[in-house]
């Protein structure tokens, strides 16, 4: 059964990687795109490829009046959940690479996926590489009890922390030990440079640095007693490393229902 897919955000960083990548799998077919600055256009010559023969809307509504079965959003943390309450209430699965959220967004998204029976896969990052840096770090956290995340992206970058960090303290925060840090509550100084707090219970600190010639990289770095150790997952410049990823996303998806935070998820 060949999967239907609509593409919001088809001209962003990641959309233009997706949209060619869709056309090759012999189970996808691209139905519909959506993207304001593109609306009208044939979304394969959106993207410097060769006619597809689907139309970018200017909205998803637009792109939602054709029958399909998966939403891809990559698009900007103002939108995403709109897009993706939007899409449950019409049916469709939902994958969401775009980051921004917090925990009260995806309750209610996850809320709504399982009143309309389907399904939701978010990932703060779609790379195999990164999804692996989680895994290996949670494996740490039930040993070493005190970690903190360092959080690398442009300076153009529209929230912090990125969704690759959030995601990692959140779940990191679950199941970690208890920290033998001093709290940041009880620093003197200028406290907010401990960083911020995600996740439940106490949180992982974590740090977002914002500059010019960073792309994306995440760390979780590690202390006991005369030891450390980090772990760390760099982005390139290209949006190849999340292909793969979305891929099997939009395969699973369907085989879910409510919401799935984390590709690690679908790993095994």
């Amino acid at each position: 059964m060949t999967i239907r897919v609509v593409m919001a955000g088809a001209t962003g960083w990641v959309g233009k990687a997706l949209i060619p990548a869709i056309a090759t799998q012999a189970d996808m077919t691209l139905v519909g795109a959506v993207s304001r600055s593109a609306a009208g256009r044939d979304a394969g010559a959106v993207v410097g490829g060769p006619d597809n023969g689907v139309t970018v809307s200017a909205s998803l509504v637009e792109a939602l009046a054709t029958a399909s079965d998966v939403l891809v959003d990559y698009t900007r943390p103002d939108v995403v959940k709109d897009h993706a309450l939007l899409a449950i209430s019409r049916g469709r699965h939902v994958v969401i690479g775009t980051s921004g959220l917090g925990a009260t967004d995806y309750a209610e998204i996850d809320a709504a996926a399982r009143a309309n029976r389907v399904g939701v896969l978010a990932a703060g990052n779609f790379s195999i590489t990164a999804t692996l840096m989680k895994r290996f770090a949670l494996m740490a956290a039930k040993y070493v009890p005190d970690v903190e995340i360092i959080d690398y992206a442009s300076a153009g970058k529209p929230d912090a922390p990125s969704g690759t960090a959030r995601e990692l303290a959140e779940a990191l925060a679950e199941v970690r030990q208890a920290s033998t840090v001093r709290p940041a509550s009880e620093v003197s100084g200028v406290p907010a440079t401990r960083g911020a707090a995600v996740g439940a219970g106490e949180g992982v600190q974590v740090h977002a640095l914002r500059l010019p010639s960073y792309i994306l990289s995440c760390e979780a770095l590690f202390g006991l007693p005369d030891e450390r150790l980090t772990i760390r997952h760099d982005a390139g410049s290209s949006a190849a490393p999340y292909v793969a990823g979305t891929l099997l996303a939009i395969r699973r998806v369907q085989q879910i229902t409510g919401l799935v935070r984390g590709l690690d998820a679908l790993l095994d």
